[in-house]
């Protein structure tokens, strides 16, 4: 059996996280879209290791202690409901008679908790599709950096949070037409 090769990028999807992960199906439509992306997306995990072993080096055991994981990607298209999601402290209040809708930041007072069911969808036709879904929420902060010859795109790094029961912190999931049904 050959790997596959994956070229490009894909889209990014966010619903609040209630105790469960629903199917990439229920996160990956239109009205979850956190925004398009620039620049892709990129998956960290990293593990901590423990080395215990004797002074002459004859004895050694290994064991992990820590993981993280970071899904980070850059978002292109984006308002207020978005930078919302990306801080815990906002809050988003619209007035429909002057057509404005505002966003205030800071005041650790105002921080919800909220964690969210995130998922990378990278389509592909031939080699079939990857979905990454995690849960997390953003704890980079973000910048906005408005210039005269460049799009402002806000690089948002979401940091996994356990998932299930088995403290599972990514989901990685892979259409693969040469599995047999058995």
């Amino acid at each position: 059996m050959s790997k596959r090769i994956t070229l490009g990028s894909g889209h990014l999807y966010l619903i609040p996280y209630t105790d469960t992960v629903p199917e990439t199906s229920t996160i990956c439509t239109e009205e979850n879209r956190l925004g398009y992306i620039k620049g892709g997306a990129t998956l960290e995990y990293t593990p901590t290791f423990y080395e215990a072993k004797d002074d002459l080096g004859f004895v050694v055991k290994t064991i992990i202690t820590d993981e993280t994981a970071l899904l980070k990607s850059g978002i292109l298209t984006f308002d207020s409901n978005t930078l919302q999601k990306l801080c815990d402290t906002g809050r988003v209040t619209e007035d429909a008679t002057k057509k404005l809708r505002t966003i205030k930041i800071g005041g650790i007072s105002n921080a919800t908790g909220a964690k969210y069911v995130i998922c990378f969808h990278h389509e592909d036709p031939i080699d079939g599709d990857i979905w990454v879904v995690i849960v997390g929420k953003n704890e980079a902060g973000f910048s906005l950096a408005f210039a005269k010859d460049a799009e402002t795109v806000i690089d948002a790094e979401f940091k996994c949070l356990a998932q299930d029961s088995e403290g599972t912190l990514i989901k990685y999931i892979e259409e693969d037409n040469t599995i047999v049904a058995g």
